[in-house]
């Protein structure tokens, strides 16, 4: 009979919800919209407009309501989602924009009107010029013929408190493998030799670079809390504090979340 096959429907439309966890919320906002309106198929089915010799199950018309009840909660909880997170992408790229900024304003030859838009975290920069990205790491890339040695050399040169050394080998080392799979590594390396000697605003930016350009690289938490205590250094306190408390939302785990929590100590972070 007819209700049978819509109920076999609908329990057959149910059914993906509970594996198809890697459906974005758009996906799943989709398959609420056709569960509803099957749903509202099946109730018309089960609305007669007159008398009828077919006895529906006890409960039967309620159990439909129930579930089109929790359909229309599971889609206004799935809006509200998607504007959170929208808002949390759209807060991350104005605070990373605001770093930038404050950091040009630090620099005397830095010119304002040359910095873009950061893009939104997650999606599209939302720009009036192209913004240049960098290569993204790619996990297993491999390395250049020389590159994993020239790294290591300027490592070295850092290690063993050669600051200029270390900066200039490691600026040359970008220069040469630009967009490498060690291109964030060798930004924060660079800014420590950079702090090294005493050179606050570029170190900053050079940990701002590292951040933005490869938030999810294995530096990524090291860049954050070192741009964190450079800005407080340098005396921008407020956007310090700011910085180092995005650590440990950012990387849950991570032991840079110790070293942030040590600078906001020590700059009497809230």
């Amino acid at each position: 009979m007819r209700l049978g096959a819509w109920v076999l429907s609908g329990t057959l439309l149910l059914a993906p919800l509970g594996v198809q966890a890697s459906e974005t919320l758009a996906d799943i906002r989709q398959d609420m919209s056709v569960l509803f309106v099957e749903l509202q198929k099946l109730k018309r089915e089960l609305s007669t407009t007159g008398p009828s010799t077919v006895a529906l199950p006890a409960g039967a018309l309620d159990r439909i309501n129930a579930i089109e009840a929790e359909l229309q909660r599971l889609t206004a909880k799935t809006e509200e989602l998607d504007f959170r997170v929208g808002q949390v992408a759209e807060d991350g790229a104005r605070r990373l924009g605001d770093l930038e900024f404050r950091l040009c304003e630090l620099e005397a030859d830095c010119d304002l009107g040359s910095l873009g838009r950061v893009p939104t975290l997650g999606g599209e920069a939302e720009t009036s010029a192209p913004v240049a990205q960098p290569v993204p790491q790619t996990p297993g890339t491999e390395l250049a013929v020389g590159e994993e040695t020239d790294f290591r050399r300027a490592g070295e040169a850092l290690a063993q408190g050669d600051f200029q050394s270390a900066a200039d080998q490691f600026a040359t080392f970008r220069q040469t493998y630009p967009g490498g799979p060690l291109e964030a590594q060798a930004l924060v390396a660079e800014g420590r030799a950079l702090e090294g000697l005493g050179n606050l605003r570029d170190a900053a930016r050079r940990y701002l670079d590292a951040y933005a350009g490869y938030p999810d690289d294995a530096a990524g938490p090291e860049a954050l809390w070192r741009l964190g205590a450079a800005l407080g250094d340098l005396g921008n306190v407020a956007e310090a504090c700011v910085t180092l408390s995005e650590v440990a939302g950012r990387y849950p785990g991570s032991t840079a979340i110790a070293e942030a929590e040590a600078q906001k100590a020590r700059f009497g972070c809230q």
